[in-house]
């Protein structure tokens, strides 16, 4: 049990599979029974937003040092520069809903959108700690819901019923 508990909590940490990868493996039978759900959304929770600290403090030092480097140059200054465009743009639409941007930008489980995607435009945008830290986490809790829920089949008893 305590395997299972440690491999959807390593998956949690994974960038692009985060949570949202973890949940619906903890809740189907690839690991044999489905982990309780309580336990497995804060395991999932909680290993998904281990590495935002480390995302949002260092992240950008690490881009900024690897601009310049051979190899690796070309990458970091796109990631910069993309990171940078993007959180203009969408600081310039969503104004003093920012947060709630984050929020949603983290929550709603769309391809390469997430904890460490969000945090990474947070920090590129010099958001506030502790704020952006709530905003990804509450996104995160929203993911797991979603997750949940679709795993469980509810969206598409839910079509079904309105089809």
């Amino acid at each position: 049990m305590l395997k299972k508990y440690l491999l959807v909590f390593l998956i949690s940490m994974v960038p692009l599979i985060e949570l949202r990868g973890a949940v619906p493996i903890g809740l189907s039978g690839l690991l044999g029974n489905p982990l309780p759900i309580l336990s497995l959304y804060i395991t999932c929770i909680i290993g998904n937003m281990l590495p935002v600290p480390f995302i949002f403090f260092f992240a950008r030092k690490i881009l900024v040092w690897g601009a310049d480097k051979k190899i690796i140059g070309k990458f970091f200054r796109f990631c910069l520069e993309k990171g940078e465009k993007g959180g203009k743009k969408l600081q310039e639409k969503a104004g003093k809903g920012l947060y709630w941007a984050l929020f949603l930008f983290v929550g709603i489980p769309l391809p390469g959108t997430g904890a460490w995607t969000g945090t990474l435009a947070a920090s590129l945008l010099d958001m506030d700690f502790k704020k952006s830290v709530i905003a990804v986490m509450l996104g995160v809790i929203l993911a797991g819901i979603i997750m949940g829920l679709a795993s469980a089949g509810v969206f598409g008893a839910i079509g079904t019923l309105l089809s």
